[in-house]
Order: C-alpha cells, then structure tokens, then sequence
C-alpha cells in the first residue's frame, strides 16, 4: 500500500458529480489533463497577489486558445468575504461571462473557498476546477465541495456544498510554500491517520520528516491517501449530515482559537494542530482514549513542528463562547469529534461540561 510514487489519480465517487484528482509534479501545464473539464470559451483564473506572479503565466500558457480573464485579489483570510465575492460577480459581469464558462481557483484554500462559492452561484452556477497551490488545500479544502467565506461572528457561515469539475494538484507548486505554510497543511494529513487510518498513521511516524522537508514522492503519497481517505467519507455523507463531520476533528477547538486570535493570525492548520490535541485531551480525560495513544499523537504533531499548546490569552468563557457559535452545533448542543484510538474517531454531543472545562483549562499541560 505505501508505495510512493511521482504522480497519483483519485477518483471522488459522487454519481454524475463525480470527478478526478490529479496529483503529481509540474501539472500546472499539463493542458490535457485541464481541458476536458473546461465548458465554453471563456474561462476566469481566480488567483491572489502571492500566487500569481508564481504561476499565472505557466497556467495561462496551457490555455492558449480560450478567452482568459483574470481576477487577482489580495491574500489572507481577512479577504475572504462577502466583499471579494462581489467583485468576481461584479468582473465577470463586465466581461459578459456566460452560464457557460468556467472559473479556476489557483491558490491555497482560501481562492478555493470563495471561487467555489462564487461558481456556485454566478447565473445560478457555472463550471469550476480547483488548482490548489497549498498543502492544506492540495489535501484538505479542494476535495469534497465546500465552498464559503467568512463572517465577524464566525467562519465559514456563508456558502454552498458545490463541486469542481476537476482537481488538479501540482506538487511543485509546494516548493515556494513558506515552511510554515506547508507545516499547517501537515496537521489536515495527521487529521486522516487519526480519524480512519491507522496505517497511514503509522506511515506519518516513520515520514512525516521527509513532509517537513517538502520530499516529492513522500508529498504524493501523503495527498493521495489524504484525498482517499476524504473521498470516501464524502461519498458515503456529501451533506454532513452523519459520518463526514469525523473530517472536523480539533476543529471545534481550533475555529475558536483561529477567531479569538484573529484570522490569519493562527494559520488554520496550526489552531487545527492544537484542536487535535485537545480533541485527545478530551478522549482521554472522558475515558475514551488511552493515556498512551494521547500523548503520542500530541508527540507526533510536534514533530512536524506544529504548535501542542493553546494562546494562553483565551479565556474559559472566550472558548464556550465561541464553541456554542459553531456551525457544528446542533440544537445549541457543540458536537466533538472524540478519538476511542489512533485510526477511529466518533461524534459526541453530549460532553459533560466539567470535563470539557478541564482540558480548555490545561493550556501548556494537555496530556503530559
């Protein structure tokens, strides 16, 4: 199973929305693999200020034959808002674009997000395929169909579940990642290898330093099986409605850290890393997770040279707060995501309150 290899194909099994991702190095190019799933002439690159002078030009030349707009907008989290979405709306209206073109979102999860929720909803939806250019999204936000932007009182509130019609993910594009950008993308690949995977949990323990060290062959590897192991929770829970909120583990905790902090000011990976020892925190101190089991992931996130401990400036009525606003809440009840081992997760609502209180009280002690 872990043979690693350069390029990988995987197929997200949704009936007619299915649709493939490709995975490899220097696919950016490859116009064969992007011009099936172009529809009309016209086609809009959505990008930002940090991606385009990198890999517009590579992208537009294996487009040498359709009418290209192109839309840069600034870079951060902070931008992805209502705002943004307007002025795609407002750009691809001055330039007539039809109920026939197609939108490509080239960038990291954030131009993903906000292009999805715009194809989704221009003339009531137009084609659009993802090129992720960071590890986050290359595994994480470009599979699976969710689309959106955030709102001051929480993230992601607004958008739609909406397809791509393809997925390219060019491995090369992670060489001129900031290391800490390719570390946050790190804690969604863990997240599988908790959540459904024990081999490939294992596989992490042996190479997550060749991830560190952006490694071509082990990055393959890792965002395949990461895509793998999505697709299928997303084929069997398109909608979230049971299994496919396993996806969430440590986000309850991490969404509060990143809006308490400020967006951008905790990469999403990095509060997810944190959320993700505090999800086991929570197992373990529930009596659902071995002591054992807990502090090794807490060991392994470290080794990838993630953050393990919370902002001390969060306070216990910040976190409870914040929680109770989640999007995963369900009937005011905030739905955790628990471990019973390494490889098997399971949704909780009903935690007892006290219990919760002692891990968002632990900060530097979670599980030592």
């Amino acid at each position: 199973a872990s043979k690693m290899t350069d390029s990988a194909l995987v197929n997200v099994d949704l009936g007619e929305r299915s649709y493939p991702i490709h995975i490899g190095e220097g696919l950016l190019t490859k116009t064969e693999l992007i011009r099936p799933h172009i529809t009309g002439r016209q086609v809009c690159i959505i990008t930002n200020e940090t991606v385009a002078p990198l890999y517009l030009e590579q992208l537009k030349s294996a487009l040498p034959d359709f009418e290209v707009l192109e839309i840069i907008l600034p870079d951060g989290e902070e931008f992805k808002t209502l705002d943004s979405i307007a002025t795609i709306y407002d750009k691809l209206l001055e330039a007539r674009f039809e109920r026939s073109s197609t939108l490509i979102a080239l960038g990291g999860g954030v131009i993903g997000d906000m292009t999805g929720f715009a194809a989704a909803s221009y003339q009531r939806g137009v084609n659009f395929i993802q090129i992720p250019t960071t590890l986050l999204s290359q595994v994480d936000s470009s599979v699976g169909g969710k689309t959106g932007v955030n709102r001051p009182l929480g993230k992601n509130m607004v958008g739609a579940f909406y397809q791509p019609s393809c997925v390219i993910a060019d491995t090369s594009t992670l060489k001129t990642l900031p290391e800490r950008e390719l570390k946050a993308g790190i804690a969604e690949v863990i997240k599988y290898g908790l959540i459904n995977n024990r081999p490939f949990y294992d596989w992490l323990l042996e190479h997550v330093q060749e991830l560190v060290n952006a490694d071509n062959q082990a990055l393959t590897y890792a965002i395949k099986l990461s895509c793998e192991e999505k697709a299928r929770i997303v084929a069997q829970d398109e909608k979230e409605s049971g299994i496919r909120a396993i996806l969430n583990l440590g986000h309850t905790f991490g969404h509060a850290i990143e809006t308490a902090m400020g967006y951008g000011n905790w990469l999403h990976g990095e509060a997810v890393a944190t959320g993700m020892v505090m999800a086991a925190d929570l197992s373990w101190r529930l009596g659902v997770l071995s002591h054992e089991d807990c502090k090794a992931i807490k060991v392994l996130i470290a080794q990838a040279g993630l953050p393990v401990e919370p902002p001390s400036s969060i306070s216990l009525d910040d976190y409870i707060s914040l929680m109770a606003r989640d999007k995963k809440a369900e009937g005011g009840n905030v739905r955790f995501v628990l471990l019973k081992e390494i490889g098997a997760a399971v949704v909780e609502g009903n935690i007892d309150s006290e219990t919760l209180k002692e891990t968002l009280k632990a900060g530097k002690n979670l599980t030592t």
